[in-house]
């Protein structure tokens, strides 16, 4: 599903309050890297997003890109929710968005 949106941009971050955030973050890495898209290895959150629990999505846009939204839906395919925090900011030369592992085991479980 994801394959029908080749070079797409994505960030990996992990909360460091996520006992295994940065495991997570290294498969939806594994995952990316997979399917051609341009994304950095695993970093940790910035300070403001460290205390984010479960998985959120971010895009410096009014609303994610396609790709973006493709992934989300993709993962409630298997029962996993996450979070959508778009900025709106108008940038428009943004694009791809974030993958922030947060903390808690609201979609470990």
């Amino acid at each position: 599903m994801l394959r029908v949106f080749p070079d797409e941009r994505v960030s990996v971050c992990y909360s460091p309050f996520a006992s295994d955030g940065q495991t997570y973050a290294q498969d939806f890495f594994s995952v990316f890297k997979a399917i051609g898209w341009d994304v950095n290895e695993p970093t940790l959150a910035e300070a403001r997003l460290a205390q984010a629990s479960g998985l959120a999505l971010i895009a410096d846009t009014a609303q994610l890109p396609p790709c973006g939204e493709a992934f989300r839906d993709a993962l409630r395919i298997y029962g996993i929710e996450v979070e959508t925090q778009c900025a709106g900011t108008g940038n428009k030369g943004a694009s791809g968005f974030v993958l922030l592992v947060g903390q808690g085991p609201d979609f470990l479980d």
